[in-house]
């Protein structure tokens, strides 16, 4: 069962401005990364559904994180089907992000207040996400279908979207005004907050310290 309803997530989402989004096979590697994020002020962290028995990984880092993160609200990203949604409620995740819509998805989280993000790339599919009860709206490739530009476009003709962009966002503060001045809800962010070497260095100081930069320009944005 979800520790959070799925209105607290989406406005911690908002409050806390960036959601990293990070998979490892690893558990042990996944739970001094999470650490990492959450000493860097972090509190909404996306584990993403990639490689084999990746919900094991997710079970075995969640319930860790009830005790060693308490406020860290964990979900899973990169779900594309029911089956695997349900799985994942079954393993206490708090929230459901997806790359695409998929209305049996949306049925079981709405059945469970999950807080439930499908992935769009239009105007016509964010409006069919709200209507399939989506409070967060994901873009992805963020960069690919429009960057900013986007998300001001879209914000037009329906300043109510919560809008997440994933892909194309990186810890600077130059690409992070760009999409918060957009109106962005928050944006998730993935390879710039875990290089490749720095995982495999296991320097875990240097995700904190990149977490407390990114959170504190996006907060001076919103000033």
């Amino acid at each position: 069962m979800a520790r959070f309803s799925r209105i607290e997530v989406a406005l911690k989402m908002k409050e806390t401005g960036m959601i990293p989004v990070f998979y490892h096979k690893d558990a042990e590697v996944c739970k001094k990364v999470v650490k990492a994020c959450y000493d860097g002020g972090v509190r909404v962290f996306e584990f993403t559904n990639r490689g084999d028995f990746a919900h094991e990984v997710f079970n075995e880092i969640n319930k860790w994180a009830i005790k060693a993160c308490p406020e860290m609200i964990m979900g899973v990203g990169s779900v594309i089907d029911q089956g695997t949604t349900s799985l994942y409620i079954q393993l206490g995740t708090n929230f459901i992000v997806s790359p695409l819509i998929d209305e049996d998805m949306a049925k079981v989280c709405n059945r469970r207040k999950i807080s439930w993000s499908p992935g769009c790339g239009s105007v016509t599919e964010i409006n069919r996400a709200h209507e399939l009860g989506a409070e967060v709206v994901k873009i992805f490739p963020g960069s690919s279908v429009g960057g900013p530009d986007f998300v001001s476009g879209v914000k037009g003709p329906m300043p109510w979207a919560s809008i997440m962009p994933t892909g194309g966002v990186s810890p600077d503060e130059a690409n992070l005004k760009g999409w918060f001045k957009a109106g962005v809800h928050c944006v998730g962010m993935g390879s710039q907050l875990f290089p490749k070497d720095v995982i495999e260095r296991e320097d875990y100081t240097f995700i904190t310290l990149k977490c407390t930069e990114a959170l504190e320009i996006i907060k001076q944005i919103r000033k």
